[in-house]
């Protein structure tokens, strides 16, 4: 009995030791200010909390909304964004809960809520209407967006969107979220965090350090790894196929031929729903192809906006 207490004890300490170890907490908010926030301007009241954006170019120009996608910053757009401010008014942010901007007060995370920040956003700028730029969770809220409030869309460019039901995440139901993903808001180990970017690229070895610190550093602002579980947890996907087709701006499907997180062979349900949709695929590059090589990426889509 001795022996046995002796060894429960000594295996608490060792686990309250590797959990000691392990242990990752947040940075802080004037930390990470300090390494990724442009002006003091940049955050914003919207309802209650500060949203972080980024708004350059003439104002005067048109408009173009960047959404990044899930587990993102606003900076992801950075390779594009100098291009494109030299002629077009370009609004970018940190959707809440990610990067610098601040969880989102009500808890809420849905499609729905998004959509109501976004209109309110700009409002807010004084935005009419504008080209919607949305890459993976931020495409799918881009045409969704683009469905319930056409007045507000003039051109939709869809980069590897998320929309069409996988295994695991089927119509109706919210996303199957493992348990053991709520360990993530206590632990989160750097070396272990670094292949859930990688997987993003088609060739990893783009994955700069600086880009790498970046994704990890602010998935520790205050709030957000609760806020990426949240809005997982929240997720209900709309069978697509009978609100599409409500979409007739022109759209382009942008699509990294290395995906490993949504197969370029989900462009084709997309292509046979949109009325007015075409598709550029990129051979060497993966889910975020304006990140992975901004330079060869930009190209189709400035003839887009010109066209």
């Amino acid at each position: 009995m001795k022996i046995g207490k002796a060894l429960g004890l000594a295996f608490m300490i060792a686990l309250a030791g590797l959990v000691f170890w392990l242990w990752t907490p947040d940075r802080s908010r004037a930390e990470l200010a300090a390494r990724y926030l442009s002006s003091p301007t940049d955050l914003i009241d919207l309802g209650g909390f500060r949203l972080h954006i980024r708004d350059t170019g003439p104002k005067s120009a048109p408009t173009l909304i960047l959404l990044h996608g899930f587990g993102s910053s606003l900076q992801t757009w950075d390779g594009w964004a100098t291009a494109l401010e030299r002629d077009y008014r370009v609004v970018r942010f940190d959707l809440p809960g990610a990067g610098l901007s601040e969880a989102d007060p009500t808890g809420i995370y849905t499609d729905a809520r998004t959509h109501t920040l976004i209109l309110q956003l700009m409002d807010k700028l004084g935005i009419q209407s504008a080209v919607l730029i949305g890459n993976s969770l931020g495409g799918r809220l881009a045409w969704t967006f683009a469905a319930k409030h056409p007045d507000r869309v003039t051109k939709l460019v869809l980069i590897s969107p998320d929309g069409f039901a996988s295994p695991g995440f089927a119509y109706g139901q919210k996303a199957e979220v493992p348990a053991l993903l709520s360990v993530m808001t206590f632990v989160l180990p750097k070396a272990l965090y670094r292949p859930n970017i990688e997987a993003a690229y088609g060739d990893p070895t783009r994955l700069s350090q600086a880009v790498f610190d970046r994704y990890y550093d602010l998935t520790l602002a205050p709030g957000s790894r609760a806020a990426l579980l949240a809005r997982m947890q929240q997720t209900v996907l709309i069978d697509p196929r009978p609100i599409l087709p409500l979409i007739t701006q022109p759209v382009l499907l942008l699509w990294g031929q290395k995906d490993a997180l949504i197969p370029v062979a989900n462009a084709q349900d997309y292509l046979k729903a949109l009325p007015h949709a075409s598709l550029v695929t990129f051979n060497t590059l993966g889910h975020v192809p304006h990140e992975e090589d901004a330079a060869a990426s930009l190209g189709p889509l400035l003839a887009f906006l010109r066209g």
